[in-house]
């Protein structure tokens, strides 16, 4: 069972940009996103993006005057989005996401943590250690905005083959595989070479988080938190510190 970082580095971050359609069509998406949870983002605020990868968020945040810290374990994805960035205002970090206050200079108006990268935090206590990182680095009426997958209703059967991109030269599948407290996520990868079919499979764990407990924690850090349906089938918490 490979680590999150290392299934991204050896797996999954060379077909990342392919697998969500392109950079621009995922800006897009992250840019209308964006819009949607925090419509009225003032110019020069600081926002800190965990688990930015090529810059889905990060790039029309900062398009808007955001100052934005983007932190993410992927040196593939960060230099894609160091190389689109351009004169933007991005600090683009490669470390933990546990340890994205060391890189942070000032209170934060904003931290995100989008797609489903909550769920890779390595267990509960670490989720909560997050949270509670997020409540210190929030200045007054900051908000911490989060989305992810709710893996607490296990797929059954053929269920647990989700079919996630394919086109004439590559086709990639994921299946899960439950255990109480988290989902083993098997990404298998057919790439076409020539006239053959190569196969790599990777496979690592997801946290099954319920919308329940993690706004439970989140209150615990001392968060107001609404809890409401994401894009793509995710749930989405909007916390603000009080």
């Amino acid at each position: 069972m490979a680590t999150v970082a290392d299934h991204y580095k050896t797996h999954l971050a060379p077909v990342y940009l392919w697998m969500v359609g392109g950079f621009d069509a995922a800006v897009s998406r992250g840019k209308t996103e964006i819009e949607a949870i925090s419509p009225n983002l003032s110019s020069g605020i600081t926002v800190v993006d965990l688990g930015a990868g090529f810059g889905m968020h990060a790039i029309p945040l900062a398009r808007r005057g955001c100052s934005v810290l983007a932190v993410d374990t992927s040196s593939l994805l960060l230099e894609v989005l160091r190389g689109h960035a351009e004169t933007l205002p991005i600090r683009a970090v490669e470390d933990d996401l546990l340890s994205f206050q060391r890189h942070l200079d000032s209170k934060a108006h904003l931290i995100l943590c989008m797609g489903d990268t909550l769920t890779h935090l390595p267990d509960p206590p670490s989720v909560e250690k997050l949270f509670s990182l997020a409540a210190e680095s929030l200045g007054p009426n900051g908000k911490f905005i989060a989305t992810f997958r709710d893996y607490t209703s296990p797929l059954v059967g053929h269920g647990r083959f989700v079919p996630v991109k394919s086109d004439a030269d590559r086709i990639l599948t994921c299946f899960l595989e439950y255990a109480p407290d988290y989902v083993n996520v098997h990404d298998v990868l057919h790439e076409r070479n020539g006239s053959t079919w190569q196969l790599r499979v990777s496979a690592y764990r997801k946290l099954r988080l319920s919308p329940e407990w993690v706004s439970k924690a989140l209150q615990a850090s001392g968060f107001s938190v609404r809890v409401e349906p994401g894009l793509g089938g995710m749930v989405r918490v909007v916390a603000t510190s009080v």
